[in-house]
């Protein structure tokens, strides 16, 4: 028999009901923050089985990394799109913490896929921090955090700079206008860590670039990637 309060949250429920963020479907009590049909239709790449992936063949030669991944490919007008919209720009950063949290439980089914020590998400510069009120990239990586059992240090690397949207810029454009946007202001807690740089999506790169060159230096640390998505 149910208690009140579960007959109270269906009842909200039923004139308040949580929508997926990927195709706007009423969730049953069951699914949070994206459906089961989302989450079995999701793009997956996979690409955490293949050290040789396409994300990684896109960073090799900028900076040196131990592996790079990400969760799910980015098409315009798909599901993906409409997540990524969501936690953005929606106030939905518990979507990232899903997307999360899913990655996550791949990851640790994989043979290969080393687990970090720390989790830096890429940082937002405090300007756009204070106008969206959080980060998405830090979401994502608690969501990763909570099933890896691995420590977020969002202080680890800090925005400098509050640059212009990359929207439409080219690959030299975009680290034009990245370059010297991340500093580290403690490198002692990261030495000898191997650390998961974690974005929202990855592009160009530049701004994963401009993040592990901030980092440079630092003795025995090794470097690794994860994005939520990868743009084909």
């Amino acid at each position: 028999m149910k208690s009140l309060a579960n007959l109270l949250q269906d009842l909200l429920s039923l004139f308040f009901p949580e929508l997926c963020a990927g195709c706007g479907a009423s969730l049953f009590s069951n699914e949070r923050e994206i459906c089961t049909s989302c989450i079995y239709h999701l793009p997956v790449t996979n690409f955490h089985k293949d050290p040789s992936n396409e994300l990684a063949k896109q960073l090799w030669g900028r900076f040196n990394f131990k592996q790079a991944s990400s969760f799910v490919f980015f098409r315009k007008g798909g599901r993906v799109q409409n997540i990524i919209h969501q936690l953005k720009y929606n106030k939905r950063p518990k979507a990232g913490f899903r997307m999360g949290e899913l990655y996550a439980i791949a990851l640790n089914n994989s043979e290969t896929w080393q687990k970090p020590d720390l989790i830096i998400p890429v940082p937002l510069h405090p300007s756009r921090l204070r106008q969206r009120g959080y980060n998405q990239s830090e979401r994502i990586a608690e969501g990763l955090a909570s099933v890896l059992q691995v420590p977020v240090a969002p202080g680890s690397l800090v925005r400098t700079e509050n640059t212009q949207t990359q929207t439409k810029r080219s690959r030299f454009g975009r680290y034009e206008n990245l370059r010297d946007a991340f500093s580290c202001p403690d490198k002692k807690p990261l030495v000898n860590k191997h650390v998961l740089i974690v974005d929202d999506v990855m592009t160009t790169g530049a701004t994963l670039e401009s993040c592990c060159l901030a980092l440079a230096g630092i003795d025995g640390l090794s470097i690794s990637i994860i994005t939520l998505a990868f743009t084909e």
